[in-house]
């Protein structure tokens, strides 16, 4: 930087530091300058605004929001992209519709009209794609150029008058100890940077125009959007409706459970897998109770004349398995000698004496209480 240039940034910083803590006033600009720099702002933080809002509006998630702010569609319109390079969550929507409808087969009034909303939903994310494309293209483009290029040329404007300003300024205050030459360029510099940035705020705030057309090219593309999408949920909606009519209309199929296979078991004793079954209950001496409770079907009993002493007579043939059990035929009549529990007792046949289940017996002259 040259000598000229580093006095003129020491003049601005002293003008500056001049105004903020010693309360020096400035040259004033008029009212009209201050307002349309006030109505320059606002837009510029409404275009950002906007901007920001309107791509967060297209896509939600925050990733397919970046890949829409990098869309090139200058490409789209030549025909060289054929969608944004994200998916749309209509598309995903549909995608999974079909997979499952497929799965579930023709047959299927759900996989049917699985596959019916499937397709719709593929739709609307291609009409959802024409939207993106529509709105970056016609609405999103137009204002970020606004943002990069008019927008930021009247700040850079408005930044070079304000130093100017305060160059102005600090060599007016030393008036008589800087030469009028330099004081008069100087005043001639603020009054250029002025009008230039009074012009170029101006010429934004008259073609405002430009910018209600971007905005009503929104909601054409918006307009656009929302009647094919109700055109094709219309279609699916009547197709389901179809669908649900003519389901109702068939009759319904009766549920015949098919014959059970009959299975052959084999011969009696290898049954449970060829393991012998036995015709009666077995009992083990180990046992606390002996023998289980549960009594075999029982036979007819035959009469039997008045008895003189505890006795009973056997219902069924019992083969002793243990030492000192008592083994008897059906029909049998055993003396009774002593109840040894409340499912065994004791007695004697033939000169043998033994235990044997109550279960197996039935009980003629009870012993004496």
């Amino acid at each position: 930087m040259s000598v000229a240039g580093l006095k003129k940034q020491f003049y601005k910083a002293s003008q500056l530091v001049s105004e903020k803590v010693g309360g020096a006033e400035g040259t004033k600009l008029d009212d009209d300058f201050k307002e349309m720099e006030k109505k320059v702002d606002v837009t510029s933080k409404a275009v950002a605004e906007v901007l920001a809002r309107t791509i967060e509006y297209l896509q939600p998630n925050p990733a397919s929001r970046a890949k829409l702010t990098m869309l090139n569609t200058v490409s789209k319109i030549r025909g060289q992209v054929k969608n944004p390079g994200y998916p749309q969550s209509e598309g995903l929507l549909g995608e999974c519709m079909i997979r499952y409808g497929k799965e579930l087969g023709d047959e299927s009034n759900f996989g049917d009209a699985l596959l019916d909303a499937g397709e719709s939903m593929k739709r609307l994310a291609e009409v959802k794609d024409s939207l993106d494309i529509e709105v970056k293209q016609n609405f999103i483009d137009p204002l970020q150029n606004l943002c990069d290029k008019d927008l930021k040329e009247i700040q850079h404007h408005l930044k070079k008058l304000e130093g100017r300003r305060l160059d102005f300024d600090y060599k007016k205050k030393r008036q008589g100890k800087i030469a009028d030459e330099e004081l008069r360029q100087a005043m001639e510099k603020f009054e250029e940077s002025k009008e230039v940035a009074e012009t170029s705020m101006h010429n934004l705030l008259e073609t405002d125009i430009e910018q209600v057309s971007q905005l009503s090219a929104l909601v054409d593309a918006q307009l656009d959007y929302h009647r094919q999408a109700v055109q094709i949920l219309d279609e699916l909606a009547d197709k389901l409706k179809r669908r649900m009519r003519e389901a109702s209309s068939r009759p319904k199929r009766e549920y015949k459970p098919k014959p059970r296979d009959s299975y052959d078991f084999g011969e009696p004793d290898q049954s449970n897998g060829g393991f012998p079954c036995a015709p009666a209950p077995k009992i083990t001496a180990a046992s606390s109770s002996f023998r289980s409770s549960d009594k075999p079907i029982r036979t007819p009993i035959r009469s039997m004349p008045p008895l003189d002493q505890p006795s009973c007579k056997a219902l069924y043939d019992f083969e002793p398995e243990n030492d000192g059990e008592l083994g008897f035929r059906e029909g049998d009549i055993i003396t009774l000698t002593n109840q040894i529990d409340e499912n065994w007792y004791e007695g004697m046949i033939n000169g043998q004496s033994g235990f044997f289940p109550l279960n197996y017996v039935e009980v003629l002259v009870p012993l004496p209480q």
